[in-house]
């Protein structure tokens, strides 16, 4: 069952239209008005989104095929007749809150194909998607003119593996003024049982599809026996999120080609998803990089007659050995903070670069460790970004030695906005008073509600904005961040590769430090690991190892945590002994255990 984000206005109900009104207007606020719901609506205002909105935002182009609508169609069609036909909206979204199907109506209401905040602000599956529970959004809590007599409930719809958000479940209903509307909502449970219900079709169709792929690897190897080297055994089997790697196929590897045989894989669930003849359905050679030093021989994975991945059966090319490559020029790596071909990480990056074709002011917003900086920095090109002036507010919070030095013909990069004190704000808002089209890029890491300098320049800058999704929002990038961020392998050495149980860890946890985070994990287990192959999960930290814990911890919690983890492992799993060594009754570590969930 998932627990509930209350709506903040149950319980503390003052005039939340008059209070909209006045927000709208400019006025001062009344007393009692909920931060939360304020916190939404300057985050509207912050986005453009314009409260009078009339037409549907228009929907971003729609993902060539959608697991998620496929598992949850056959739900939702036993549900939809419970809603009624005229009182109640039934509506599934993806990860990028963009609709995939619905039902029902409510009146003068027409569904938007997008439910996104940047498109129309403060909604319930916006909410659901960001905190990871039931949501629930009242009457005037909307930004939105026309969702001011609308009450509807959220639920996240999380992923058999991982457990990251695919989407959301919403029941939206009239609800005439604030004071009627009733939390939680009349549909609440529905909406939970129907969550249940496709999150279980979604584990059902995975496990499926992962024992399909498993079985096409067993027999691409040679079935159940020892593995014998040899070219015919080096094989590789991939669906998109899953990887499996003989010892033979990672002597053949590099991160070019298993990056090509990633592309291949998706391409191959696509092109069959689409219909389109000759390539998913044959058997034939992939395209690898020049100089792979091998090729492969690609055959798809069919599950029900559908495409869910490929089988690739690496061969060395004649002459020198990978090990012994004939020299060519070295072809550097993609861009560590462009790699990543989720939706939302595709969509955030796309719109940075449309904006950054203009010489004026960009804002990149996310939390620490998104990769801000780094995005900023591959924007401007190679040219650029040998002239770039970098400041950074955590050093100079007043500008005062970043301003009066910087040239104008030069783009400036300044770091960490969040931190300038009054003075460096109010000289970047005189400068782009002046100059509104400055070749300046700004990071800002949201956190502590904006002073009104500030927030004046953020409000400037909204419409030049993108705000880069955290690593827990787009864990399928996890598989493609690895090789780009793991260190060049030395002559003759294979990559880094992974077991698919430690990159299934990886994907669980919640990454609090973002890509940051995972580079320096990577670094540390490729610089300091003693033993050859794949790294397991025996090998990753304990906090990544044992998965996130059932609730948000404060740091003594996972202080505490980690030392019962540690302690657990010095004793072999024994549970008394640990008990003993940490001190505590073996009654308390238990509870405790299972509080932690560990």
């Amino acid at each position: 069952m998932t627990t509930t984000e209350p709506s903040p206005a149950a319980t503390t109900r003052p005039s939340l239209r008059l209070a909209r009104e006045r927000f709208l207007s400019g006025g001062p606020l009344p007393g009692g008005v909920p931060e939360e719901i304020v916190a939404a609506w300057r985050r509207a205002r912050f986005f453009g989104v314009p409260h009078d909105l009339k037409e549907p935002a228009v929907a971003p182009s729609g993902p060539v095929d959608s697991a998620l609508l496929g598992a949850a169609r056959p739900v939702l069609d036993r549900i939809a007749p419970a809603l009624g036909t005229d009182r109640s909206l039934l509506l599934l979204t993806d990860e990028r809150l963009r609709v995939l199907w619905s039902a029902g109506s409510v009146p003068g209401l027409d569904p938007c194909p997008v439910l996104s905040e940047p498109e129309v602000g403060h909604n319930s599956a916006a909410v659901a998607l960001r905190t990871r529970r039931r949501a629930e959004v009242h009457g005037p809590e909307h930004f939105l003119d026309r969702w001011q007599d609308v009450s509807a409930v959220s639920v996240p719809l999380l992923a058999p593996e991982g457990g990251r958000v695919v989407g959301t479940l919403t029941v939206a209903s009239p609800a005439s003024r604030l004071g009627t509307a009733r939390s939680p909502h009349p549909h609440a449970a529905l909406a939970e049982a129907a969550a249940t219900a496709v999150e279980t079709e979604l584990r059902e169709r995975a496990g499926r599809a992962e024992r399909v792929l498993l079985d096409a690897y067993v027999r691409a190897v040679g079935g159940l026996g020892p593995v014998v080297d040899g070219p015919a055994c080096a094989v590789v089997a991939l669906d998109g999120r899953n990887r499996l790697i003989s010892d033979s196929a990672q002597r053949l590897l590099t991160p070019e080609v298993l990056g090509a045989l990633e592309r291949t894989a998706v391409s191959a669930r696509h092109a069959d998803a689409a219909g389109e003849a000759g390539q998913s359905g044959e058997t034939g050679p992939a395209e690898l990089p020049d100089g792979s030093g091998c090729v492969a021989r690609i055959d798809p994975v069919r599950l029900d007659g559908v495409v869910i991945g490929i089988v690739a059966v690496l061969e060395p090319l004649s002459g020198p050995e990978p090990s012994q490559p004939v020299p060519v020029p070295a072809v550097p790596r993609p861009a560590c903070s462009l790699t990543g071909s989720s939706v939302p990480w595709r969509h955030a990056v796309g719109r940075a670069v449309e904006l950054a074709r203009s010489p004026e002011p960009l804002l990149l917003a996310g939390e620490r460790g998104t990769g801000k900086s780094a995005l900023a920095l591959d924007l401007l090109g190679t040219e650029a970004r040998a002239v770039v002036e970098i400041a950074d507010a955590a050093l100079d919070a007043g500008l005062e030695r970043a301003l009066p030095t910087w040239p104008a013909d030069r783009p400036l990069l300044l770091r960490h906005a969040e931190r300038l004190a009054q003075p460096g704000v109010a000289a970047l808002n005189s400068l782009l008073d002046r100059h509104p089209a400055t070749p300046l890029l700004i990071t800002y890491t949201p956190g502590a509600p904006a002073g009104p300098c500030l927030q004046r320049l953020l409000d400037k800058l909204s419409a030049r904005s993108v705000t880069l999704p955290p690593l827990r929002e787009r864990t399928e990038d996890i598989r493609q961040l690895l090789p780009a961020l793991a260190p060049r392998p030395a002559a003759g050495q294979p990559p880094l590769t992974w077991t698919l149980d430690a990159l299934r860890a990886l994907e669980r946890y919640p990454w609090p430090g973002n890509v940051t985070e995972l580079a320096h994990l990577v670094r540390a287990l490729a610089e300091h690991r003693r033993m050859s192959g794949p790294i397991r999960r025996a090998e990753l930290p304990d906090a990544v190892r044992e998965g996130p814990a059932a609730r948000p911890l404060s740091p003594m919690e996972h202080a505490e945590r980690a030392a019962i983890l540690e302690a657990l492992r010095l004793h072999g799993g024994n549970k008394a002994r640990a008990a003993a060594a940490l001190g505590i009754g073996r009654a308390t570590l238990y509870r405790k255990l299972r509080g932690y969930r560990v």
